[in-house]
């Protein structure tokens, strides 16, 4: 036992350790080995979402050998002609061509052909089309497809995720309805105010705590996919808050508890708290192909440092960072198994309030801890101190959980008064 608890204080340690000594990197650029057969070349790594940005770059004179990560967002549809021009003048600037496979591309880029130029290399001897080309790095580079292809219409992993969560947690409540001897007919209103409830409020959220601006400048993509700026444009919800989503949870669940199954709403909370955890494990992973919500830089030599060449340009410049998304969903799916483990194996879902309140300190705290790590979600307008305002925000919902666990015992109920009669 002595020896779990070294290996965990070792762990503990060396994960501040990497903390402490995060890197700056103050011209935005990460170093490499580019490995051509048997020279091993040293390199420094470049990565931008901004076309305006990488034109500039194409301008700079960097001293050694380079290389340029390109991404999707180099090559958008409505500035295509820009991004041609951009490539054309890499080319002049003695920049060679590449696909992901690192495969020479001499054929100038087109709308058609735009995916397969990957990287953008300029070193000292130029590389032959027979050379045997592997990029090397300390990091690792996270840079996936967004989605599955099927056809004309393409499946992203984000809306898969969310997909995967809402799915889950529809069989999850279902096989806790069973455990309960509840009428499954309860099951698909608490499906649909749970899902009304998780999209509006945690779009709301967004909007209200990171970009208020969006209730001038773009109304309508407050509460639609779309994007009115220069144009209408689809986009997805681009900005959801797990804040936000929690607050219009409380709220729907408090007409589904009194209106519809006529149950104590902390009974409901305790076992929607199971399902919202394994929920946020999905959530946060399509954060992570979204190469969104991303953490802070890191050492490249530390086992956590990856980089993400599709992320936002709001996180500023593309170097080796904490994968924040992944600590956060490995948390959510450590509490999911706590409280299901709870649920079946103690009489602690018979304590109304009880799992819920256990769900509100956990899960707040690992928000809390992991914002340490993260960058910031567009402009932060709640601070306290050093404390951003995902921290500032999950204060209140720790102290509840405290005051719910402690109120618990008032509401303690029977096995017998658990089962709803019908």
């Amino acid at each position: 036992m002595n020896n779990i608890f070294f290996r965990i204080y070792l762990f503990i340690l060396v994960f501040m350790t990497q903390c402490i000594f995060a890197q700056d990197y103050p011209d935005g650029m990460s170093e490499g080995t580019l490995q051509v057969n048997s020279s091993s070349i040293p390199v420094k790594i470049y990565a931008t979402t901004e076309i305006g940005d990488l034109n500039t770059f194409a301008d700079k004179r960097t001293e050694g050998n380079t290389l340029v990560i390109l991404n999707e967002s180099n090559f958008e549809p409505g500035y295509f002609n820009y991004s041609a021009a951009t490539m054309e003048k890499f080319g002049q600037a003695g920049y060679q061509f590449f696909d992901k496979d690192f495969r020479m591309v001499k054929l100038p880029v087109t709308k058609e052909n735009a995916e397969k130029f990957k990287y953008a290399v300029k070193t000292s001897k130029p590389v032959a089309a027979t050379d045997q080309v592997k990029l090397e790095t300390p990091f690792k580079i996270w840079d996936p497809a967004k989605g599955i292809k099927l056809g004309p219409i393409t499946l992203h992993f984000y809306s898969l995720m969310f997909i995967f969560a809402f799915g889950f947690g529809y069989l999850l409540m279902s096989r806790i309805f069973k455990i309960d001897n509840v009428n499954q007919k309860y099951l698909e209103p608490l499906f649909t105010w749970t899902l009304i409830g998780t999209i509006l409020g945690a779009r709301l959220g967004h909007v209200i705590f990171y970009q208020p601006e969006l209730f001038k400048e773009d109304f309508w993509s407050v509460f639609l996919p779309i994007s009115t700026k220069g144009g209408l444009k689809f986009t997805g919800f681009s900005g959801l808050a797990s804040h936000g989503a929690t607050i219009a949870l409380i709220f729907t669940t408090l007409y589904y508890s009194f209106k519809i199954i006529k149950k104590n709403p902390f009974w409901v909370y305790d076992r929607l708290g199971i399902v919202v955890a394994l929920g946020g494990a999905f959530v946060r992973m399509g954060n992570f192909f979204n190469s969104e919500i991303i953490g802070k830089p890191v050492d490249p030599n530390s086992p956590f440092a990856l980089l993400f060449p599709q992320q936002s340009s709001e996180y500023g410049v593309t170097v080796p960072r904490y994968p924040s998304q992944l600590f956060e969903a490995f948390g959510y799916v450590c509490l999911f198994i706590l409280l299901w483990i709870l649920y079946r194996k103690t009489n602690k879902k018979y304590q109304q309030g009880w799992l819920f309140g256990l769900f509100f300190i956990i899960l707040w705290a690992i928000r809390f801890f992991v914002e340490f790590l993260k960058m910031p979600q567009g402009d932060e307008f709640i601070q306290i101190g050093s404390l951003n305002t995902g921290q500032v925000l999950s204060i209140p919902f720790m102290i509840a959980g405290v005051i719910i666990m402690v109120i618990s015992k008032k509401f303690t109920i029977t096995q017998a008064e658990n089962e709803k009669p019908d």
